[in-house]
């Protein structure tokens, strides 16, 4: 008897929202915005400061409630969520800020340890209360960045670029499947915005990662994304493939209002 040829089914959207809306008062911060980010890619938002994308960013995982439509990432209905389901999905959901958020008196790789947290069932103090394990894991987080060498310094003592680098290792370190980066660059200068943007496009590819992430800087966005979604007024203006695109294209969703 001959054998029957299985086909595998494309990977489901690991994001996917449909016509999502979120108001402040009498502000619309996101209009009718509709968006899915496959397996594995690269997704920058792009937009005038205001136009939408970090409140985007935050309705991902629920840190804003939808004013309307709807939101899910790795299966889960955000928008109609109750608390606990969100605080599951959060453990999978890494979020690198551009302020960092680090504990300056806390050594970089107590900061790092923290990443641990949604695994573990109580809090823990110092990096002793971490098993040998966790710690281990958290050295080799903070050597994937480049700052294996730093980890018993504290934080604060750190550069800007050093600091987001241990936020991106306290990200590693959380073992997430999907990873928001809000302006993850926009406090560094250009040569370490560059340096920056370099090491989170490396990890999260050899990690898999799905990645949606908000810039300003137009020349990063056009050299490390898959895809560019431009922002205008808190619509969507653009959504196209990085690839063949060049920065005139790009600048026109600062100007263009007319949703896609």
């Amino acid at each position: 008897m001959q054998g029957l040829t299985v086909t595998p089914e494309e990977p489901a959207d690991v994001i996917a929202v449909r016509g999502l809306t979120r108001r402040f008062g009498d502000l619309v911060a996101v209009d009718d915005v509709s968006l899915s980010v496959a397996p594995g890619e690269f997704v920058v938002l792009l937009g005038l400061s205001g136009s939408g994308k970090s409140t985007l960013l935050r309705c991902l995982n629920g840190l804003h409630p939808v004013s309307a439509g709807e939101v899910e990432v790795l299966g889960t209905r955000v928008h109609a969520a109750p608390e606990a389901e969100l605080r599951r999905l959060r453990t999978q959901v890494g979020f690198v800020f551009q302020a960092f958020n680090l504990v300056g008196r806390l050594s970089c790789v107590e900061n790092v340890l923290t990443g641990a947290l949604g695994r573990l069932r109580l809090p823990r103090y110092g990096v002793r209360s971490y098993g040998q394990n966790l710690r281990r894991e958290a050295l080799a987080c903070l050597d994937r960045v480049g700052l294996a060498d730093r980890a018993f310094q504290r934080a604060g003592t750190l550069s800007g670029g050093q600091q987001q680098r241990v936020a991106i290792a306290r990200t590693l370190m959380q073992r997430p499947r999907v990873l928001l980066a809000d302006e993850p660059v926009a406090s560094l200068d250009p040569e370490n915005a560059g340096s920056v943007m370099d090491l989170l496009v490396r990890v999260c590819a050899e990690e898999g990662l799905t990645v949606v992430c908000t810039l300003h800087q137009v020349d990063l966005a056009l050299g490390w994304a898959h895809r560019l979604v431009g922002l205008n007024q808190g619509r969507k203006v653009l959504d196209r493939p990085a690839a063949g695109m060049d920065r005139a294209d790009v600048m026109d969703v600062y100007r263009r209002v007319e949703p896609v």
